[in-house]
């Protein structure tokens, strides 16, 4: 059972509230310079030339890198205990490079993704670390990412062979 802070059962008790949930992703790859970050918040100015947007958050960061605002929908994994762990974004794209890019690549990149509240973007309500990338979709305006974790059935059992040499404790 995931733990909720107090002000996020309050708002999710109340008919109206002024509390926003904010998502928080982190986009990692081989061929990136620095993993991607980013928010669906627009909270504070990041910077004036360029214009840009985003959340401040000290979730998974030494340097206090912001997370930049995009225009995203998000579905965040859900607690079911009998399927892995799965989750989509879909982006809007402003160039459509980025879109082959993101569709031509062998290598999964990983993804982090990290509920807060706009009122407290330090205080993680709910996290999913180490999601691998297992698909994505580009259009004309918009991209289309799935991940998802490695299903638990899929582990190799037993991980090693419990012979002499290995584990000599079992064979006194």
């Amino acid at each position: 059972m995931r733990r909720l802070s107090l002000n996020a059962r309050l708002a999710i008790d109340q008919v109206a509230t002024d509390e926003l949930e904010v998502v928080l992703v982190i986009i990692e790859h081989p061929l990136l310079d620095e993993p991607v970050r980013l928010s669906s918040d627009n909270a504070d100015r990041i910077s004036v030339e360029p214009l840009m947007y985003g959340t401040r958050s000290t979730w998974r960061t030494e340097d206090g890198s912001p997370f930049l605002f995009v225009m995203l929908d998000a579905l965040v994994p859900d607690d079911q205990d009998d399927t892995p762990a799965q989750a989509s974004l879909v982006m809007e794209i402003l160039d459509s490079d980025i879109g082959d890019l993101l569709t031509s690549t062998t290598v999964p990149a990983t993804c982090h993704m990290a509920i807060v509240l706009a009122s407290s973007p330090d205080n993680i309500e709910a996290e999913w670390i180490g999601l691998q990338m297992s698909g994505a979709d580009g259009d004309g305006g918009q991209v289309s990412l799935r991940f998802s974790m490695e299903p638990i059935t899929e582990e190799p059992y037993p991980a090693d062979r419990m012979t002499k040499e290995r584990f000599p404790g079992l064979h006194r």
